[in-house]
């Protein structure tokens, strides 16, 4: 997809994301971020937390989901939109569509994740899942695939120490 769809603000939300995945990996965690917007206001910016969680489900969109719901209340997520680090996986996915989010926007690539991190993985693209979605959820991306995917590689060269993803 080109870039040419996105805006100024599409793109300081989707940095604010990639910045919540490198403060993840600071804190020991996996390379992942996600920002929350309704109505161009940011409503939360979280981080994955799975290891300083001990809970595998704390990805970084399902705990901003989490989050935003304690903080805002339900109905503020329906209609927003979420930025994500990396594209997010079918949980991630089914989370986001139950909380009434219609738009999703990704930075790094299935294929990003994928080739620094390896498996396991759930190998379909956030479209692919999203597909039969009603009410529809669009997906959209790659926007900032570059930042976000050097976040993925430098954290895969980190933990195997090899100097290469």
């Amino acid at each position: 997809m080109t870039t040419d769809i996105f805006t100024a603000d599409d793109s300081a939300h989707m940095q604010a994301a990639i910045e919540a995945s490198r403060q993840a990996v600071a804190l020991g965690n996996m390379p992942f971020g996600a920002t929350v917007v309704k109505d161009g206001r940011r409503l939360q910016v979280s981080r994955n937390e799975q290891v300083t969680s001990g809970d595998c489900m704390a990805h970084a969109e399902v705990v901003a989901v989490r989050d935003a719901v304690r903080v805002h209340g339900r109905e503020a997520l329906r209609g927003a939109t979420v930025y994500a680090s990396g594209e997010p996986c079918a949980m991630c996915c089914g989370t986001m569509f139950w909380a009434g989010i219609t738009r999703v926007v990704y930075a790094a690539t299935l294929d990003d994740i994928i080739q620094s991190l390896g498996d396991p993985t759930l190998a379909m693209t956030s479209k692919q899942l999203l597909a039969t979605a009603s009410p529809t959820v669009r997906v959209e991306g790659p926007l900032l695939r570059e930042p976000a995917a050097r976040v993925l590689q430098d954290f895969a060269q980190d933990r195997c120490g090899t100097g290469s993803a």
